[in-house]
């Protein structure tokens, strides 16, 4: 099932940190894609940049309990970078499910199966039918961060 993402730009800022980033819609490596730029600070209590949307718009219903992971069109600089997961069952800012990815310098697609997020901060377990927000982050070094995404599926093996 494709998704069709309003992503939107979140950075440390919200917490106090310095980190610089952006996001853009642009032609990468040949494909139409949103694109995460910037520069990861760990200076006060920083460490993060972000891309995420919201995978129901309006309050509509939504269940991806029918697939069992998420695709990614993605390529990036070879960086490490976070796909985190939110359910209505976390009430934290801090807490998700998480898989790590390496953005490719070629453009691959990436599949992360629900049942390998780790539980972050929280004794919830995943339950894709609570699925609420899907981002991509670049956290916990510094560095620089350039990933480009070109789609996102929800997909059944």
């Amino acid at each position: 099932m494709q998704l069709n993402p309003r992503w939107e730009y979140v950075a440390d800022g919200v917490m106090g940190g310095v980190s610089k980033g952006g996001m853009s819609r642009e032609m990468f490596r040949g494909r139409m894609a949103v694109i995460l730029r910037g520069t990861v600070s760990l200076q006060n209590n920083g460490g993060f940049i972000q891309i995420a949307f919201d995978v129901r718009r309006d309050n509509a219903e939504f269940n991806a309990g029918n697939w069992d992971s998420i695709e990614l069109d993605v390529c990036g600089n070879g960086e490490r970078y976070d796909i985190r997961l939110r359910t209505d069952h976390l009430t934290r800012p801090w807490q998700s499910f998480r898989a790590e990815f390496t953005a490719p310098q070629d453009w691959q697609v990436l599949q992360v199966p629900f049942n390998t997020v780790i539980p972050h901060r929280t004794d919830a377990v995943f339950d894709p039918t609570q699925l609420r927000r899907i981002g991509i982050l670049a956290i916990g070094r510094e560095f620089q961060a350039d990933v480009a995404v070109a789609g996102v599926r929800l997909y059944r093996a």
